[in-house]
């Protein structure tokens, strides 16, 4: 762990010698495959290093786990007035807060950021506290938030590796993919101009296959950042680079060098057998139980690891069961975490054996 905080100044730009992207110009960056976890490419992804607006995908995290986004919200002064980066949010007007996220996340703005936090926290200090919280018990632990849209300031850092996890984490809420993935977004309004198109500052949306976010940031301290994601063939990729001097050519590469290096594969066939179980009182002794669907995971070429399986069954089963019934679950495991399930059924029916099959069973 790089205890100093990477910023243009003060960090000393450098390539690993084993490096595979050598003409990545980011100081800090790393790919990863969402579902997993897995690193795909990483450079200095543990460094410390200010985040500038890339802060806002936690901040959208906090929202999004927290509230309605129908609920109305009254602008304050304070949140108005912040400065940097705005959707020109007017004193005392009522906004969305769906329309304060997808302002904050498309266009960056600050002044959305912090009306969203006053909602919710009655300040911008209570929520990244919050915020900050939230990123440890996700495992991000040497994240550290005091602001909620990545203004400057010496103790608000994360690491690559830090957002990268976040950022995954983020594709498995509702809603979250929508906004970030969106590259246009109708704000609706109250006071004029009233309602406003924001255009997403995220190239990538236009001109990159599969991309599906995620949010660029900015700061003379944190240089050019961005947080990038992409999704082909059911595969979900997270790159993320700090202090870079060409953000949008670094993140393509380490994006394409993702995609060539993992690729889907079937881990359960749809049907396969997966456990017998025993029948009590039943026509036959013993049922199977097959997957009900095929189950498709993404795995990296190079990739010793392999995916686990349990089986969640009973011991045991009373007759009168028919064929398709859900009896367990098949559950898959990547390094011990639960990455899929997929349901048990029947494999056929199984009647109850009549009074006198009963009896004669017990003497035969």
């Amino acid at each position: 762990m790089t205890n100093n905080i990477s910023g243009t100044d003060d960090f000393a730009y450098y390539v690993p010698a084993n490096d595979v992207l050598p003409s990545v110009t980011a100081k800090s960056a790393i790919v990863i495959e969402a579902l997993t976890g897995r690193v795909l490419y990483s450079r200095n992804a543990d460094a410390l290093c200010y985040p500038a607006s890339t802060t806002k995908i936690m901040t959208l995290i906090m929202a999004l786990e927290k509230g309605n986004l129908d609920d109305v919200t009254k602008v304050s002064v304070n949140a108005a007035d912040t400065e940097g980066s705005t959707v020109w949010l007017e004193y005392d007007e009522r906004v969305r807060i769906r329309d304060l996220l997808y302002g904050m996340m498309l266009v960056s703005g600050n002044d959305a950021a912090a009306a969203i936090a006053e909602h919710y926290m009655g300040s911008s200090a209570n929520y990244a506290e919050k915020m900050t919280n939230r990123a440890h018990e996700l495992g991000a632990v040497h994240t550290n938030f005091r602001n909620v849209s990545g203004l400057p300031d010496p103790q608000h850092y994360t690491t690559a590796r830090d957002l990268a996890m976040l950022t995954a984490y983020g594709y498995s809420i509702p809603g979250f993919e929508d906004i970030v993935s969106s590259k246009n977004h109708m704000m609706l309004r109250e006071r004029e101009p009233y309602n406003r198109d924001v255009e997403n500052e995220n190239i990538l949306l236009w001109i990159y296959n599969g991309a599906n976010g995620v949010k660029t940031g900015y700061t003379d301290d944190a240089g050019r950042c961005l947080v990038s994601a992409a999704k082909r063939n059911g595969i979900q990729l997270i790159a993320v680079v700090f202090d870079s001097l060409y953000m949008w050519n670094d993140s393509i590469a380490m994006l394409n060098y993702g995609f060539q290096n993992i690729e889907p594969v079937t881990v359960v066939e749809k049907g396969s057998k997966a456990a017998a179980v025993p029948v009590r009182g039943g026509s036959k002794k013993m049922v199977d139980l097959v997957a009900e669907d095929s189950v498709v995971l993404p795995k990296c070429k190079t990739d010793r690891d392999k995916y686990d399986v349990k089986y969640d069954v009973p011991d045991s089963l009373n007759a009168g069961i028919h064929r398709g019934d859900v009896v367990g679950n098949e559950i898959i495991l990547y390094n011990g975490k639960q990455v899929a399930s997929v349901s048990l059924i029947a494999s056929e029916s199984i009647e109850r054996k009549s009074l006198f099959r009963l009896i004669y069973s017990l003497f035969t």
